[in-house]
């Protein structure tokens, strides 16, 4: 236990007798006997040589969730992340980050928010003394709540759901064995316990809750939210125990994405490696990305997929344009850094930008149009009719491969490395894609966040 400047008492994880595990910090992975292992390797054995196989990218996935199907048990094919930390630390932020990534990922996955439930069961105006250690009402209360969204999740699993991300302190052991209970002959959980230590980001969060809370919107006065807020992480302190208990990780202090520690005990498995090496690229701090399609090529005016040509006269207009919007834009910024595709296009749009550095991607190529490169769609209809009417592709666009080339699913898979590169990149850092986003003939640029 020690003292913290801004809220009180927080938690130390104790240097004697931790479980053995994995212990990663940024950028350093130091494997220690036990069953974990890196995320880092999991598709070092996996190679689909063969032309006539699925692409390495969607191979590898497809193995890997096979794999994981014949030999876990029925309840280590349903997954449910159990957040644990105390308030104001970023739970429910990892939450909604990890659900979208698992998504992205084709993974049927559900956030599980035990605030809500309070809030539908009990109401939003429930002051500090609902959370008081000695209030056993309240106790029972909170504990009733958290089953029924641990039920709900059980259900909607049974119902064909992947992943559960179940989003509450779960501060207490006696807590977690009660859901780990609930979880037998159901679903694997892991607990994914998120601890700072940073002063200026917790007093940042807990003013983010006076201001966007569902439990404050009814409260007028600030200064009363915040002193009733305070006392509730006080009563949390008093009972929170770390997780030393099941598989688990811990992000510590990872908030800026730069140093801190990823603890990680008793993982495997393709899914849950994929989440541990999400987590070792992630952050908390936002990071502005604006996307723009390159400019219209002489393959675009001709009619013709695919191929490597440089821009048309309306192409070369837009990029100067384009340059003139980003001087603009980013006049005052620092970090901006320009990503293209390995393509003339995309390279041809990004030339008048200057100022910034540039960086090619592989990974942000146009879809590969196998044999197709380069044809109309008029040749393709007279050469390959069977291709060019799309019959597979209409019935599952995502995964339709053209001839010799890749589907939307591998496009996805080798984007993978782009995400993970924007997620570690410095604070307030700024990236442009001049690439070819999959909506056609898409010209705005596109403020977004990952």
């Amino acid at each position: 236990m020690v003292e913290s400047k801004s809220v009180g008492t927080l938690i130390q994880l104790q240097k004697k007798d931790r479980p053995q595990g994995l212990y990663v910090d940024r950028g350093v992975v130091s494997p220690k006997l036990g069953k974990s292992f890196s995320a880092c390797s999991l598709a070092s054995g996996l190679n689909f040589g063969s032309t006539k196989a699925m692409p390495e990218a969607a191979g590898a996935v497809a193995a890997a969730a096979v794999a994981d199907r014949l030999h876990g048990s029925k309840e280590d094919r349903k997954l449910a992340i159990v957040l644990v930390g105390l308030p104001a630390r970023g739970k429910t932020f990892t939450a909604v980050k990890l659900t979208r990534y698992l998504r992205w990922l084709g993974h049927e996955t559900k956030h599980f928010n035990v605030g809500k439930y309070r809030r539908l069961k009990h109401g939003a105006n429930q002051s500090a003394d609902f959370f008081r250690p000695d209030n056993q009402e309240g106790i029972e209360a909170r504990n009733e709540v958290a089953a029924l969204a641990m039920e709900d999740m059980i259900d909607w699993m049974h119902g064909g759901g992947q992943v559960g991300i179940f989003d509450a302190t779960n501060s207490t052991r006696k807590r977690r064995y009660m859901l780990m209970k609930m979880a037998e002959g159901n679903c694997k959980i892991i607990f994914l316990e998120t601890i700072c230590n940073d002063r200026n980001i917790i007093e940042r969060n807990v003013r983010l809750k006076i201001q966007q809370s569902p439990d404050y919107a009814d409260q007028p006065d600030y200064e009363a939210g915040l002193q009733d807020f305070l006392e509730r992480l006080t009563n949390y302190e008093k009972v929170y125990e770390p997780v030393q208990e099941g598989s688990y990780i811990k992000m510590i202090d990872m908030v800026k994405g730069e140093g801190g520690q990823l603890q990680v005990n008793n993982i495997s498995g393709y899914l849950p490696g994929r989440i541990v090496f999400f987590l070792v690229n992630s952050h908390l701090a936002p990071r502005p990305i604006l996307l723009t399609r390159h400019g219209e090529s002489l393959h675009n005016v001709r009619g013709r997929v695919g191929g490597d040509t440089v821009l048309s006269e309306d192409g070369e207009l837009y990029s100067k344009k384009l340059a003139n919007f980003i001087e603009k834009r980013l006049k005052n910024e620092k970090t901006a850094t320009i990503w293209t595709s390995t393509l003339q296009r995309t390279i041809l749009t990004a030339t008048p930008i200057v100022g910034f550095p540039k960086i090619q991607w592989r990974a942000l190529d146009e879809i590969n149009s196998g044999v197709c490169d380069g044809m109309t769609y008029e040749e393709i209809k007279k050469i390959m009719p069977e291709e060019y009417e799309y019959v597979s592709r209409k019935k599952d666009k995502l995964r339709y491969r053209y001839p010799r080339g890749e589907s939307y699913l591998d496009v996805i898979q080798r984007g993978w490395s782009l995400l993970s590169s924007s997620s570690n990149a410095s604070e307030h850092q700024w990236s442009l894609y001049p690439t070819r986003p999959y909506c056609e003939r898409c010209t705005r640029i596109l403020p977004t966040g990952l």
